[in-house]
């Protein structure tokens, strides 16, 4: 008699599930030995894509990456057990310029096409089965077969293996959205909760209203384009020409500026040797501290070290007629020094004459602190002036410190994934410098500043729910008071175990799930296995991707930096190949229960 097929459900069929998918074909041959499995995909999306890349959006919406910065393949800087099969990036694929942002629908294309080349490398014996219906529940005992209950379906589907892939997920309101969104009912308002903009009613924020946004991120982004040219609207060169139907967006956030633009030029010549301050040594050590560590007190000064020396060294080694001494010299005071020690500000102050040409990280990441104007119209022209000087200087090779400030944090975000969830400010520092909007957008956005369209308020907004209508005010513009009946949270919803709308995490959680302080579903860092509240780990249920603390940097990586999300898609598959391969030598019996 035949063995029983195996069975292994993957929650999830966007990029992390499709990257898994990839992994386990290439992995397959060795491990597992071209036995029989079913693979099931449990997505209401199709394959590839999933629902954020998933083609019926707006043809309006762009990546926000370059096309050459984004692959769904390993190359050989990838630290993996499992074979490197390299394979071509978003712009080799597509045949288009390396340096252009393409649009979702494209992203999307590339996405089936890599689900398909999957698909058709999996050895013999293997067959994938794609289920467009929501995931519900999954039950079993860390010793038996898992059960998947489908929306819809009486019968659930039976597992030997689960991989929670479900990406990015919808959010129950805390408790300040949840009291906004009762005001906004009883005073016949409009509030929009944290949402996937291109999924969000939009519709309900009339043409001419005022409008208050908080948020200034790459949400905000996709809300200006689908509210301007999604609504008729024009860019001619600097000059936006209205539909009428635009609403009046009135825009603030904690920093009061949009993330910092997507650098326009390449690399030339020597880069850091990184990583040089914070490696694999130091994290290692970090989490075998008995105590555990703290972010900012352990975590945070090698960063900085780190990032600073990526600058110096860019700085020093391209631009040395903008310094006092020799890289040398000034490497070897710079590794005896503290970060944020006196003696270091007195070194790089005797070495690097012009201020702008020194890293000031806190500064990079609350450039209005301080900043008081005192009237509409001068805190307009400034945070004008704020965009179209970034602009410049990210677009400008004489600033190239900044691009290896930037593979400085693709380097330190590969190593403090390891560290797992450690907190939010972290990836909003990332996100504020090194994922930032193509320079076109912000370019779109002075000109819709211009045009009145859009309308800043500065940092640290204070929304107040008084009087019928929504008020915004900003300390960078004391005394400047906004009011609309309308205000859009323009970020993404946190993904909690608690409050998240995924019905199958939420009972994960409730029936004894670990979550970190933020929130996270809580996995082993060496291969995904979920966790529960006593640390012990289920060997038949993984988890990965922006709901885990094992979160990579994005949905996709660029070519040849290691990307932590090819070392856990790989780590993943290996561990389930592995498992079904020891159950099947088993015997049957196993298999089968």
């Amino acid at each position: 008699m035949s063995p029983a097929r195996h069975s292994l459900v993957i929650v999830g069929a966007g990029p992390r599930g499709t990257g898994i998918l990839e992994r386990i074909a290439a992995n397959a041959p060795s491990p597992y030995g071209g036995a029989g499995l079913d693979i099931h995909l449990v997505d209401p999306y199709p394959p590839g894509g999933g629902r954020v890349w998933r083609t019926d959006q707006s043809p309006l919406l762009w990546m926000n990456s370059q096309a050459q910065d984004v692959t769904m393949f390993t190359d050989d800087t990838v630290e993996v057990a499992g074979p490197v099969l390299p394979g071509p990036a978003l712009h080799e694929w597509a045949g288009r310029d390396g340096r252009a942002f393409l649009g979702r629908r494209e992203q999307s294309a590339y996405l089936r096409w890599v689900y398909e080349k999957a698909v058709a490398a999996l050895p013999a014996g293997v067959a994938v089965h794609h289920h467009r219906r929501r995931a519900l529940r999954v039950t079993g005992a860390h010793d038996t077969r898992q059960e998947v209950t489908l929306e819809g379906v009486e019968e659930p589907l039976a597992a030997d293996l689960v991989i929670l892939a479900q990406g990015h997920l919808d959010a129950e309101p805390d408790p300040e959205q949840a009291e906004l969104a009762a005001y906004a009912e009883r005073n016949g308002l409009v509030y929009l909760p944290p949402d996937f903009t291109a999924d969000s009613d939009l519709s309900r924020l009339a043409p001419g209203a005022p409008v208050i946004v908080r948020g200034f991120g790459l949400a905000f982004v996709d809300l200006m384009v689908l509210l301007t040219e999604g609504r008729g609207g024009r860019h001619e060169g600097d000059t936006y020409h209205p539909s009428g139907r635009e609403p009046v967006l009135y825009v603030g956030s904690r920093r009061g500026v949009p993330y910092r633009s997507k650098i326009g030029y390449d690399w030339d010549g020597e880069r850091p040797p990184l990583p040089r301050y914070l490696g694999p040594a130091e994290i290692d050590a970090l989490l075998a501290r008995p105590g555990g560590f703290d972010f900012r007190r352990d975590v945070w000064p090698l960063v900085e070290k780190e990032l600073g020396f990526a600058h110096y060294h860019r700085l020093f080694t391209a631009h040395p007629e903008r310094t006092r001494t020799a890289w040398t010299d000034f490497d070897e005071k710079y590794d005896a020094c503290d970060p944020g020690s006196p003696e270091l500000d007195a070194l790089v102050a005797s070495a690097v004459p012009d201020p702008a040409d020194r890293l000031d990280l806190t500064a990079l990441d609350r450039p209005l602190s301080g900043v008081r104007h005192t009237s509409y119209q001068a805190l307009q022209d400034g945070l004008r002036r704020h965009v179209a000087d970034d602009l410049a200087r990210r677009h400008d090779p004489g600033h190239s410190p900044d691009l290896a400030v930037f593979l400085g944090l693709l380097s330190v975000y590969g190593q403090v994934v390891r560290l797992g969830d450690v907190g939010p400010w972290w990836h909003g520092f990332f996100s504020h410098l090194a994922s930032g909007p193509p320079g076109p957008r912000l370019r779109q956005l002075l000109a819709l500043s211009r045009a009145g369209v859009v309308r800043f308020l500065g940092a640290d907004v204070r929304v107040a729910a008084e009087d019928g209508v929504f008020r915004a005010q900003s300390p960078t513009l004391p005394g400047q008071v906004t009011e609309a009946r309308a205000l859009v949270e323009a970020r993404l919803p946190q993904p909690t175990l608690a409050r998240t709308r995924d019905p199958l995490l939420r009972a994960l959680y409730a029936e004894g799930a670990a979550s970190t302080e933020a929130g996270l579903l809580a996995v082993d860092p060496a291969d995904g296995r979920v966790l529960d509240r006593a640390g012990a780990a289920h060997p038949r249920r993984f988890a990965l991707g922006p709901h885990t603390d094992a979160r990579g940097a994005g949905a996709f990586t660029r070519p040849r930096t290691n990307s932590p999300t090819f070392r856990q898609n790989d780590a993943t598959a290996r561990a389930v190949l592995d498992f079904l391969h020891t159950t099947r030598t088993g015997g049957t019996r196993a298999a089968a229960q």
